[in-house]
Protein backbone atom coordinates (compact mmCIF):
# COMPACT_ATOMS: atom_id res chain seq x y z
CA UNK A 1 0.00 0.00 0.00
CA UNK A 2 1.45 3.37 -0.96
CA UNK A 3 1.30 6.53 1.17
CA UNK A 4 -1.80 7.92 -0.58
CA UNK A 5 -3.66 4.64 -0.09
CA UNK A 6 -2.59 4.52 3.55
CA UNK A 7 -3.88 8.07 4.12
CA UNK A 8 -7.21 7.23 2.47
CA UNK A 9 -7.48 4.07 4.55
CA UNK A 10 -6.75 6.02 7.75
CA UNK A 11 -9.31 8.68 6.86
CA UNK A 12 -11.94 6.03 6.18
CA UNK A 13 -11.09 4.29 9.46
CA UNK A 14 -11.57 7.57 11.31
CA UNK A 15 -14.86 8.16 9.51
CA UNK A 16 -16.06 4.71 10.56
CA UNK A 17 -14.93 5.32 14.13
CA UNK A 18 -16.88 8.59 14.21
CA UNK A 19 -19.91 6.82 12.76
CA UNK A 20 -19.73 4.20 15.53
CA UNK A 21 -19.45 6.94 18.14
CA UNK A 22 -22.43 8.81 16.67
CA UNK A 23 -24.57 5.67 16.62
CA UNK A 24 -23.77 4.95 20.26
CA UNK A 25 -24.51 8.58 21.19
CA UNK A 26 -27.88 8.60 19.46
CA UNK A 27 -29.00 5.44 21.23
CA UNK A 28 -28.41 7.04 24.63
CA UNK A 29 -31.22 9.57 24.21
CA UNK A 30 -34.16 7.17 23.84
CA UNK A 31 -36.52 5.56 26.29
CA UNK A 32 -35.38 2.20 27.63
CA UNK A 33 -38.25 0.04 26.36
CA UNK A 34 -37.82 -3.70 25.74
CA UNK A 35 -37.96 -3.11 21.94
CA UNK A 36 -35.42 -0.32 22.05
CA UNK A 37 -33.06 -2.43 24.14
CA UNK A 38 -33.04 -5.16 21.48
CA UNK A 39 -32.80 -2.77 18.55
CA UNK A 40 -30.08 -0.60 20.05
CA UNK A 41 -28.05 -3.66 21.00
CA UNK A 42 -28.20 -4.97 17.43
CA UNK A 43 -27.56 -1.49 16.03
CA UNK A 44 -24.50 -0.87 18.17
CA UNK A 45 -23.05 -4.32 17.45
CA UNK A 46 -23.41 -3.99 13.68
CA UNK A 47 -22.34 -0.31 13.53
CA UNK A 48 -19.15 -0.88 15.50
CA UNK A 49 -18.39 -4.01 13.52
CA UNK A 50 -18.09 -2.03 10.27
CA UNK A 51 -14.99 -0.15 11.37
CA UNK A 52 -13.56 -3.08 13.31
CA UNK A 53 -13.66 -5.31 10.22
CA UNK A 54 -12.32 -2.56 8.00
CA UNK A 55 -9.42 -2.06 10.41
CA UNK A 56 -8.76 -5.80 10.40
CA UNK A 57 -8.83 -5.79 6.59
CA UNK A 58 -6.16 -3.10 6.52
CA UNK A 59 -3.98 -5.38 8.62
CA UNK A 60 -4.81 -8.55 6.72
CA UNK A 61 -2.27 -11.33 6.31
CA UNK A 62 -3.26 -12.00 2.70
CA UNK A 63 -5.34 -10.67 -0.17
CA UNK A 64 -8.00 -13.29 0.59
CA UNK A 65 -8.08 -12.25 4.24
CA UNK A 66 -8.47 -8.62 3.12
CA UNK A 67 -11.31 -9.56 0.78
CA UNK A 68 -13.12 -11.53 3.51
CA UNK A 69 -12.91 -8.72 6.07
CA UNK A 70 -14.05 -6.07 3.57
CA UNK A 71 -17.00 -8.25 2.59
CA UNK A 72 -17.95 -8.68 6.26
CA UNK A 73 -17.68 -4.91 6.81
CA UNK A 74 -20.00 -4.38 3.82
CA UNK A 75 -22.53 -6.87 5.20
CA UNK A 76 -22.41 -5.16 8.59
CA UNK A 77 -23.01 -1.78 6.94
CA UNK A 78 -26.09 -3.15 5.18
CA UNK A 79 -27.36 -4.60 8.47
CA UNK A 80 -26.66 -1.34 10.29
CA UNK A 81 -28.66 0.62 7.74
CA UNK A 82 -31.60 -1.72 8.37
CA UNK A 83 -31.39 -1.26 12.16
CA UNK A 84 -31.03 2.50 11.78
CA UNK A 85 -34.14 2.66 9.62
CA UNK A 86 -36.10 0.63 12.17
CA UNK A 87 -34.70 2.74 15.01
CA UNK A 88 -35.83 5.90 13.17
CA UNK A 89 -39.35 4.52 12.65
CA UNK A 90 -39.73 3.74 16.35
CA UNK A 91 -38.03 6.81 17.82
CA UNK A 92 -38.24 10.49 17.00
CA UNK A 93 -34.56 11.33 17.42
CA UNK A 94 -32.86 14.19 15.55
CA UNK A 95 -30.04 13.35 13.14
CA UNK A 96 -31.10 9.75 12.55
CA UNK A 97 -31.52 10.57 8.85
CA UNK A 98 -27.97 11.90 8.76
CA UNK A 99 -26.71 8.61 10.21
CA UNK A 100 -28.71 6.61 7.68
CA UNK A 101 -27.13 8.68 4.89
CA UNK A 102 -23.65 8.21 6.32
CA UNK A 103 -24.22 4.48 6.61
CA UNK A 104 -25.39 4.39 2.99
CA UNK A 105 -22.22 6.20 1.92
CA UNK A 106 -20.03 3.78 3.87
CA UNK A 107 -21.91 0.89 2.31
CA UNK A 108 -21.33 2.38 -1.15
CA UNK A 109 -17.60 2.80 -0.47
CA UNK A 110 -17.27 -0.77 0.78
CA UNK A 111 -19.26 -2.06 -2.22
CA UNK A 112 -16.87 -0.20 -4.51
CA UNK A 113 -13.91 -1.88 -2.79
CA UNK A 114 -15.58 -5.29 -3.13
CA UNK A 115 -16.33 -4.65 -6.83
CA UNK A 116 -12.73 -3.58 -7.45
CA UNK A 117 -11.49 -6.76 -5.78
CA UNK A 118 -13.83 -8.90 -7.88
CA UNK A 119 -12.52 -7.22 -11.03
CA UNK A 120 -8.99 -8.20 -10.01
CA UNK A 121 -7.61 -4.71 -9.55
Amino acid sequence: MNVLQENKAQLLEERMLQFSFDVIAITKVIAASPENKIITGQLIRSATSIGANYTEANNAASRQDFRNKIFIAKKEAAETRYWLRLFAKLNDVPHTGTLINECSELLFILQKIVSTLKNGK
